[in-house]
């Protein structure tokens, strides 16, 4: 089975992440691992901690000449702003943190808490997804995340696919798919620091080029909707998740929900097998599995917590009313949580793809790829 842990603080020496069950026989491509890292650090609105951090990856275990040895893979991301053992305690707990709720949950410091709570620990998720990737890219399945809506502002993304979507999005300052509106994205997100207030949005992601039958039907906690609905709300500030319509599937009729099922003979070599559908509603999957079409997911992100005008709360050793402590911050992550959001789905369909064709090494996965696919299209 295909599966990480992660292991760091925020103010740390290093970030740890351990990947096990990685296929032998893949050549490494870490300049792409180090892309998404340097693209989670960007986005207009980061703070100041991104001008001190350059996050580079390095691989201490698994690989033998830049080639995955099939056991445990361990990348390290190395933390340059190190001070935890200089920090001080905070005192008054920040609403939308964890803070009070940890501290008195371990009968401990606020600091042991926010530490390892913070977002600053995407780093090594971010990297242990862009190395399931290189799983994925030796099937043509290629991925990426987005910026939909931010503040409030709804984004209207050009038409393309995946490839001319990535150039869109390197012209765009905040991730989205249409550079035109920056301008005004950005001026919502100025006005917010001049307030001292922080800003929220609405992150997609898709996936295409994934075969038939990825996740499965049979028990509930192996569906692979709910597996990234999982991976999704475990990132740090991610309030909600949707698949292909998500909510406004609730609000339409059935008529104008479900994807009616076509074949075209033509395209029965592609992935999809030749069972194309006019709508993707269902964004990829049904009953926990995926269907041959782009897998569609969608994330909310609430505002940063940390606010420069903060809010009021208390202090914990004199229960007297305060306002909440202060940590430096940014006033806008929503396009870093593109980035993090793209790289954890992208772990779990590896996840599923792995269990479906096997993981000992990327030569059977390709084998028992192409057998599926003859067997399929003789369906």
């Amino acid at each position: 089975m295909l599966r990480y842990w992660t292991a760091g603080e925020s103010h740390g020496k290093t970030l740890l992440a351990v990947v096990d069950g990685f296929p032998a026989g893949i050549e490494i491509d870490t300049d792409s691992i180090d892309y998404d890292l340097r693209m989670r650090q960007g986005g207009y609105g980061r703070g100041g901690r991104q001008k001190i951090e350059t996050d580079k990856v390095e691989l201490l275990t698994g690989v033998w000449k830049n080639v995955s040895m099939g056991s445990p893979v361990t990348l390290q991301v190395i933390n340059r702003d190190y001070k935890l053992e200089k920090l001080k305690e905070l005192e008054r707990p920040r609403p939308g943190h964890g803070d009070l709720t940890g501290a008195v949950k371990f009968l401990g410091s606020i600091r042991n808490v926010l530490e390892r709570s913070s977002a600053r620990e995407t780093a090594v998720r971010v990297a242990a997804g862009a190395l399931a990737k290189q799983i994925l890219a030796e099937f043509q399945i290629e991925c990426i995340g987005f910026v939909d809506e931010l503040g409030g502002h709804q984004i209207h993304r050009q038409a393309g696919d995946i490839q001319q979507w990535r150039t869109l999005r390197e012209q765009s300052e905040v991730y989205s798919l249409n550079p035109e509106q920056d301008p005004e994205i950005k001026q919502l997100i100025d006005q917010a620091e001049e307030q001292g207030d922080t800003l929220g949005g609405i992150l997609e992601v898709h996936i295409s080029g994934l075969p038939f039958g990825l996740g499965t039907h049979a028990q509930w906690d192996r569906k692979l909707d709910g597996r990234i609905a999982q991976a999704v709300m475990a990132v740090q500030a991610i309030k909600g998740v949707e698949i292909g319509l998500g909510f406004e599937a609730a609000r339409r009729p059935g008529s104008q929900v479900h994807d009616p099922i076509t074949y075209d003979a033509d395209k029965k070599d592609t992935p999809s097998l030749g069972f194309e559908r006019p709508t993707n509603n269902a964004g990829g999957l049904e009953a926990g599995m995926t269907n041959g079409q782009s897998l569609v997911v969608r994330a909310a992100k609430k505002p940063i917590s940390t606010l420069r005008q903060p809010l009021e709360s208390i202090n914990l050793d004199t229960k007297q009313a305060d306002t909440a402590s202060y940590e430096r911050s940014d006033v806008c992550a929503v396009s870093a949580a593109a980035i993090i959001i793209e790289n954890v789905v992208a772990f779990e369909v590896a996840v599923a793809f792995c269990e479906k064709f096997g993981n000992d090494s990327i030569s059977e996965m390709k084998a028992r790829y192409d057998l599926f696919q003859q067997m399929a299209q003789q369906r």
